[in-house]
């Protein structure tokens, strides 16, 4: 079952307007379309929080209820304000559910590489996220990749992954997804013993003063 999300048409602009709207519980939000003029709508915060806790985030495709009308819609952008973490604005986008679209999917990786497993290095995930193009009713929540067979200062690609049927891959194919590296480590030369002991020894010992130092010369040079 589709979930719905009831919103109104909003009248009102302006930064007092958007602040009163959200001291309400709501969010302003404007809703885009290839060929249809913008409109300006107000819907509930708690409906925008609950999509982006999903597993699908902001992939979910939902209907928007306005007046005596349904759309379909997905989630195009979101204003959050940087120092509050407070949802200021939404930016949705007509989805037409017969027309291929392009989003971003998250890569989950299973297994645990050899070169993990026996050969002491770790997995370096370096691309989270790729690209794809389906119908919207085929959008994968994920995409799996199985990362077993990896050994040390190997990697998985794009080009190395399988995207489930219906699903078309636009990332490019030789994108790094996971590298497994070698720990770095510094490495410490250690000083043979009786240099340690030397040093350790010239340290302790203190040092002549100057002045003694220049006596004994002038001393030395008058024997001659």
């Amino acid at each position: 079952m589709s979930l719905v999300i009831k919103s109104e048409k909003r009248d009102l602009f302006g930064k007092n307007a958007s602040r009163r709207i959200r001291k309400s519980g709501l969010v302003p939000a404007i809703l885009y379309g290839e060929g249809a003029e913008s409109l300006p709508l107000v819907l509930a915060k708690k409906d925008i929080v609950k999509i982006m806790k999903s597993e699908t985030r902001e992939n979910t495709i939902f209907k928007i209820a306005y007046d005596s009308e349904e759309k379909d819609v997905m989630i195009k952008a979101l204003q959050i304000d940087a120092t509050s973490d407070e949802l200021l604005h939404a930016d949705l986008i007509l989805i037409a559910m017969n027309k291929a679209i392009r989003v971003s999917v998250p890569i989950e990786l299973l297994g645990e590489p050899v070169g993990v497993k026996t050969e002491g290095g770790f997995v370096d995930f370096m691309t989270r996220e790729v690209e794809i193009e389906c119908l919207p009713a085929d959008i994968p929540e994920r995409i799996s990749a199985d990362i077993s067979g990896l050994h040390l200062h190997q990697s998985l690609k794009v080009a190395d992954i399988t995207a489930p049927a219906g699903v078309k891959l636009i990332s490019e194919p030789s994108t790094v997804l996971v590298l497994v590296q070698v720990p770095h480590e510094e490495k410490v030369e250690a000083k043979p013993e009786e240099e340690v002991v030397a040093a350790e020894a010239a340290a302790a010992a203190p040092a002549e003063p100057e002045v003694i130092k220049k006596e004994r010369k002038k001393e030395e040079g008058e024997e001659k």
